[in-house]
């Protein structure tokens, strides 16, 4: 699995009121929800993309675990709230809480791009979208919904401070979502507070 966990001083600068504005499907506010408790907060590529489909089953099989240990799941996609049940549903996703940005402005808040040839068809990509889609049953990615082009990412926020995220430098890129959850001690936390 590639490193590409950020360290302290890369972590993105987020402004609290910008998590104000946007509400999860629980009609919360994102800010409400990292303020309190561990989030882990996951920008999905678009619903079509094998990736995708492997990020989903990957959480599936760990989300027991993940809220075994009090940590809370947000989702964020491009597509409408109908569209992105369906494909909870499919992998078995316990209730979950997500949020709809087809205009990809809250990716870009957390420091999400769109990425470029090389990042989104490269031969490392093209291998891996092999052995993820062919070799490990995810399908290959034929309809897109969503934004192709939107890179995604994992975000982890701890009693509202954003303490550790990973930023994919390649789609095809698999976080290690225990590693996320477990890497960063108190003292190393930004706190994203009322203006």
């Amino acid at each position: 699995m590639p490193d590409f966990l950020l360290q302290d001083d890369e972590l993105p600068k987020i402004d609290s009121q910008e998590l104000a504005a946007w509400q999860t499907s629980e009609n919360r506010t994102l800010l409400d929800a990292v303020a309190s408790g561990t989030t882990m907060i996951v920008f999905l590529r678009h619903f079509g993309c094998t990736f995708c489909r492997e990020a989903l089953d990957d959480i599936s099989k760990r989300q027991a675990q993940i809220k075994a240990e009090g940590a809370n799941l947000i989702f964020v996609h491009m597509s409408d709230n109908e569209t992105a049940e369906r494909y909870f549903k499919r992998y078995e996703i316990s209730n979950p809480v997500h949020i709809s940005d087809p205009e990809c402005r809250l990716y870009q808040i957390f420091g999400l791009v769109k990425g470029n040839l090389n990042q989104l068809f490269g031969l490392r990509v093209w291998m891996r979208g092999f052995e993820a889609g062919i070799v490990n049953g995810k399908g290959v990615g034929v309809r897109q919904i969503g934004d192709g082009f939107q890179m995604p990412g994992v975000f982890v926020f701890q009693e509202g401070h954003l303490n550790s995220a990973f930023i994919h430098k390649f789609a095809s890129d698999r976080p290690d979502y225990e590693q996320l959850m477990h890497c960063c001690k108190p003292d190393h936390l930004q706190t994203v507070q009322p203006a």
